[in-house]
């Protein structure tokens, strides 16, 4: 009886390829073709076995090389012909990576998965800073949230429940709402002397905070 899954879906970490777990490697290592985006590693990709074939279906801000509806029809596609298929995703697959629909769309469609976590970039960019998420006495608890919403669309968060001095607020994809993140959770009670940091290419040798 064979028990591996059609797809793996893969995360690759923040950035730095030596933080990509043991599970992941072998995987990626055994695969006949990745579906990968923006964020994954140059060095990650090169674990791929010779003849393997690489597909890039990266998404920046305003420009998508595919759609998320055309990634779902692909790995459905590749596995229907019964290739190896690794879908790689930067950080883990199930925290702000889509990673939930591709799994959605597979089962629908009769294919079967198996879910490989990767550090998410809360944990890995905080630590490579410095920064810890909890910490007695000051943090009790973190909040994951997302910073990205739809051209023109005001971010639609609950602004009250976020502006909590003893959690730990982290926005993914924040950065070109930072004015507004800030004044909204000024506005509902967070003292402006709050600590703050904002990290880019976080694990990374280019790392900045």
């Amino acid at each position: 009886m064979n028990n591996t899954p059609d797809v793996y879906l893969v995360g690759a970490g923040p950035g730095d390829p030596e933080l990509l777990t043991v599970k992941a490697q072998r995987i990626i290592r055994q695969a006949d073709v990745i579906v990968y985006d923006r964020l994954v590693s140059p060095a990650i990709l090169e674990l791929l076995p010779p003849g393997a074939k690489r597909i890039y279906v990266g998404k920046a801000a305003g420009r998508h090389h595919m759609t998320q509806d055309e990634i779902n029809s692909l790995l459905v596609n590749l596995a229907r012909k019964g290739r190896q298929v690794v879908r790689l995703k930067g950080g883990d697959p199930f925290i702000f990576g889509r990673g939930s629909e591709e799994a959605k769309y597979l089962r629908e469609h009769g294919f079967s998965f198996e879910v490989i976590p990767g550090i998410t970039s809360a944990a890995g960019c905080s630590a490579y800073a410095g920064i810890p998420l909890t910490h007695r006495g000051l943090s009790t608890g973190v909040r994951i949230v997302t910073g990205h919403c739809q051209a023109n669309q005001p971010l639609n968060l609950n602004w009250a429940s976020l502006a909590d001095p003893d959690t730990t607020l982290v926005v993914y994809m924040g950065l070109g709402h930072l004015p507004e993140i800030s004044q909204k959770l000024m506005a509902a009670g967070l003292p402006a002397t709050t600590p703050a940091a904002v990290i880019e290419n976080g694990t990374q040798p280019k790392q900045r905070r």
